[in-house]
């Protein structure tokens, strides 16, 4: 992801502009957005363990046990993230994909940059 002034995307539109690529090795995809920064993951509900497991396609991919019922397994993902992050939980928001596997979260007051550090530490060093 090329970022210019004021966090936009520099390159043409035709191409992905949540991608974000660290040295020649695929990464998740974190975007600069006005209010703060936008994440797209993939996440299994009603799975034995929950974690981040990984990524796959520029996608983060979680876990959680909790089951897809009353957006019980959207709210345990944002505890997730946000634990990952160290941000409080008000700080994240589902914008789209609510009942799909693919969501699509807003981080209020973190600038993509820091997001795609912590990505890339948990990457290089997951948390036990």
């Amino acid at each position: 992801m090329v970022l210019g002034q004021g966090g936009r995307d520099e390159r043409a539109p035709e191409h992905d502009r949540d991608a974000l690529r660290s040295d020649d090795q695929a990464a998740v995809s974190a975007a600069a957005r006005t209010a703060g920064s936008a994440l797209r993951f993939w996440g299994e509900s009603a799975a034995p363990r929950e974690g981040i497991v990984g990524e796959a396609d520029g996608l983060l991919k979680l876990r959680v046990t909790a089951p897809p019922v009353e957006g019980r397994a959207n709210e345990a993902c944002l505890r997730l993230l946000a634990g990952a992050l160290d941000l409080p939980i008000s700080r994240l928001r589902i914008v789209s994909g609510q009942h799909a596997r693919l969501k699509k979260i807003q981080i209020a007051t973190a600038s993509a940059q820091t997001i795609r550090a912590q990505l890339f530490d948990l990457r290089e060093r997951p948390r036990r």
